[in-house]
C-alpha cells in the first residue's frame, strides 16, 4: 500500500461519520494536493504563500496547531473555475464545496508533512 492509499485510507478514517459528499470531496482534496500540473504538495504550499496565505499554510505544515481557512480563502486559491468543476461532480454547490475542503484541507497537508517540511 503506498503512501498515498494509507494517507487516503486516515482521511476517509476522519471523515466517515460525515456527510457521503464529505468523501468526494476528499478525493478532490486530495487530487488538489497532489496534481503534478500545480506541483503537487509543495506547489499548493507556494500557491498558498503566494497568496498571502502563509501564515496559515505554514501552521499545517508545521508542527503546531493547525489554523482554519475559510471557504472564500480557498476559493482564492484554488480558482473559481476548479471549485466549479468539482462541484458539478459531485453535483453541490461551489460554496458547499470551497467548505468542504477548507474543513479538510488543512489535516490532509499536516498529515503529508509530518516532519515539518512540504517535500
Amino acid at each position: 500500500m503506498s503512501l498515498f492509499d494509507n494517507l487516503e485510507k486516515m482521511v476517509e478514517g476522519e471523515v466517515s461519520a460525515n456527510a457521503p459528499a464529505d468523501s468526494g470531496a476528499l478525493e478532490h482534496v486530495m487530487a488538489l494536493v497532489n496534481n503534478p500540473e500545480t506541483g503537487g504538495l509543495q506547489g499548493m504550499v507556494q500557491q498558498f504563500q503566494s497568496n498571502g496565505l502563509g501564515e496559515i499554510v505554514n501552521s499545517w505544515v508545521g508542527s503546531g496547531a493547525n489554523q482554519p481557512i475559510s471557504g472564500d480563502q480557498i476559493a482564492q486559491v484554488v480558482g473559481q473555475d476548479r471549485l466549479n468543476e468539482i462541484a458539478s461532480k459531485l453535483g453541490m454547490q461551489p460554496d458547499q464545496i470551497s467548505g468542504l475542503i477548507a474543513q479538510h484541507l488543512p489535516g490532509v497537508i499536516d498529515k503529508m508533512t509530518p516532519a515539518g517540511q512540504a517535500n
